[in-house]
């Protein structure tokens, strides 16, 4: 679907065999791209890359690039503000969509719109979208609820499976997408976490995705994925799981101290210095880190750690 636009235009598209910052640089150097498709954690390697000088944009020429798209799950804003010091010229995109429906374009964000970085944008041409509480009721603007979509692209059924289409789809065309969102005053859609993903904690509603942007603004941290743990008394807490950048060093009390200028009730309960297991399309593997980390006993504290596997 992104590539629709190169194809309707007889222009060219191209195709890594693998990824490194100096491959994605190189390429678009050597082909003249103009629009460089990313997911998260390759725009973050290439920062990261550029920030302890290993490449060299002076060593490419960039001149043709004009716009960084990405997407497949909520970008951080603090990612965007990084990318346009290192490349202030470029445009900037993203869209949402699921494979029940034909992939991205569902909600789409505009390139003129880059004061709404971390929104994923207003229903795209030929979609309606609605926000619905657990009852499938509109919420009302600002609320958060589950997103809802409707258009040309939702899928028929889930094949040979009627249980999951029954809970995925209405009657009436509405794709319940099990994504919690909520709408600003602009119309614009702002993704809060996965439905599954959200942690109750003390009767609270925790949206780890808030919490793990927020650990991505500390300069230390490279990826952070923020799991619900049982625990006896509040039922569950949230505990951020945090990969530090090469050759950096943190504490447990280092973290809680950063995390202090969050709410009380946001605030990890437990820090955990680990790998961030991402699919190949760049999502976190959180059913991953549950089954490592959600059913054992809850871990008191941690200490002084660099970027490595944390073993109990």
């Amino acid at each position: 679907m992104h590539w629709f636009g190169s194809l309707i235009s007889c222009s060219k598209a191209v195709l890594l065999r693998g990824i490194s910052p100096k491959w994605i640089l190189k390429t678009a150097s050597e082909e003249k791209a103009t629009n460089v498709w990313l997911l998260v954690p390759w725009a973050q390697d290439i920062l990261d890359a550029l920030d302890r000088g290993e490449i060299k944009l002076s060593d490419y020429d960039l001149s043709s690039w004009r716009l960084m798209h990405i997407g497949a799950q909520p970008v951080p804003p603090t990612l965007i503000k990084r990318w346009k010091g290192y490349f202030p010229n470029h445009l900037y995109d993203t869209n949402y969509g699921l494979s029940e429906s034909i992939g991205p374009g569902c909600v789409h964000l505009g390139v003129e719109n880059i004061d709404k970085v971390g929104a994923i944008g207003r229903a795209g041409y030929g979609w309606k979208i609605r926000i619905v509480d657990s009852g499938k009721n509109d919420v009302a603007q600002g609320e958060v609820g589950e997103l809802a979509v409707s258009g040309p692209g939702v899928m028929v059924c889930y094949y040979k499976n009627d249980e999951a289409t029954r809970e995925s789809l209405s009657g009436d065309g509405w794709l319940w997408t099990g994504d919690m969102a909520r709408e600003d005053e602009d119309g614009f859609i702002w993704l809060v976490d996965r439905k599954k993903d959200v942690i109750i904690t003390g009767g609270e509603n925790l949206y780890p995705v808030q919490i793990e942007d927020f650990l991505r603004s500390n300069d230390k941290i490279k990826d952070v994925a923020v799991i619900g743990r049982p625990h006896q008394r509040l039922g569950e807490i949230a505990s951020a799981i945090i990969e530090l950048k090469p050759g950096m060093t943190a504490t447990e009390d280092e973290i809680n101290e950063f995390c202090m200028a969050l709410p009380r009730y946001k605030r990890p309960r437990e820090v955990i210095f680990d790998k961030i297991p991402r699919n190949p399309t760049g999502k976190i593997e959180k059913p991953l880190l549950r089954q490592k980390y959600g059913s054992a006993d809850i871990v008191s504290r941690q200490t002084e750690a660099e970027c490595k596997s944390v073993h109990r």
